[in-house]
């Protein structure tokens, strides 16, 4: 999904401002939140982790640009409750508004009419062990694919279709593109790969620039075999 969550190299957006000893939360309400997602992960309301950024990433654009992280959190949430069928989408805008939003105020995301399954909190962790493995070494040259499906992926826009180096292996991990879907764990083996600025931004990046991605399996093509 190339929605507007995925902000990796794009102009336009000024300096970004780095908070020096910024806290955990800058409001009581934070804290509700990030322990509210916990809350509804274990009651089995929100289902995985996966879901839930995948419920962040369909936020409206304006919405997304507008609030802050938990901002973004509580969208997501919403989103799920609504899905799930714990709230509807007027109970939630009839309280934004006893607590003096704007009239017309919405779920900040956009709950589908048929959502995906809920298959479940992933409690236990998601690594797992493969009965196949890794098809790429360290040290190994690396492409990555250009061909990604529409819902959640964990492959960032600017670094489609470019060329880099294993730099680490991770053993298996569960897919997070099927299992925010509720299209089942699917593990894939897990790489740390490393790419020079210069393939991801071209001649005009910052010399000696080296960005690493944890990058699943599926993700990735030999450099004999990319297109």
């Amino acid at each position: 999904m190339q929605g507007i969550h995925d902000l990796g190299g794009r102009h336009g957006f000024g300096v970004l401002e780095v908070e020096k000893d910024e806290p955990a939360f800058h409001h009581r309400w934070e804290a509700a939140v990030f322990a509210m997602m916990f809350a509804a992960g274990r009651a089995g309301a929100t289902g995985n982790s996966d879901r839930f950024r995948h419920a962040i990433e369909r936020i409206d654009p304006a919405a997304y640009l507008e609030d802050s992280y938990y901002g973004r959190w509580l969208g997501g949430l919403e989103t799920l409750f609504v899905e799930a069928g714990v709230l509807t989408r007027e109970a939630i805008d009839e309280k934004a508004k006893s607590l003096g939003a704007p009239a017309g105020g919405r779920v900040a995301s956009r709950p589908q009419a048929s959502p995906d399954p809920i298959v479940g909190y992933d409690a236990p962790g998601c690594r797992r062990t493969l009965p196949v493995p890794p098809r790429f070494a360290v040290g190994e040259a690396v492409q990555t694919t250009v061909a990604v499906r529409a819902g959640h992926t964990r492959l960032p826009a600017y670094a489609r279709g470019r060329s880099g180096r294993i730099t680490a292996q991770h053993g298996g991990w569960v897919f997070p593109d099927t299992h925010a879907h509720g299209a089942g764990e699917q593990p894939a083996h897990l790489y740390t790969v490393a790419f020079e600025g210069h393939d991801l931004w071209g001649p005009e990046s910052e010399p000696g620039v080296v960005v690493h991605l944890d990058l699943f399996e599926p993700y990735l093509l030999p450099r004999k075999e990319a297109p």
